[in-house]
């Protein structure tokens, strides 16, 4: 199973890069909808936190993966 992320928006300011986005867990079918920030090469947010995160830990892996792809960080 694969995780869809969706990319809403996204906006940089300097060395941030902030990013509106919706995943589907391909776990659970839930659709999460939320921000994270590249700040340089580090990703945050609550969205992808380990602790924090609504989605699965396989889905939440995807996601960053893609993102990481995605924006070349």
């Amino acid at each position: 199973m694969t995780a869809s992320v969706q990319i809403v928006d996204y906006v940089e300011q300097g060395q941030s890069l902030y990013i509106q986005l919706k995943v589907v867990d391909a776990e659970t079918g839930m659709e999460v909808e939320g921000e994270v920030r590249f700040l340089g090469e580090l990703l945050y947010g609550e969205l992808i936190h380990e602790k924090k995160s609504p989605l699965t830990d396989t889905t939440r892996i995807e996601t960053i993966a893609y993102l990481k792809t995605h924006f070349g960080r």
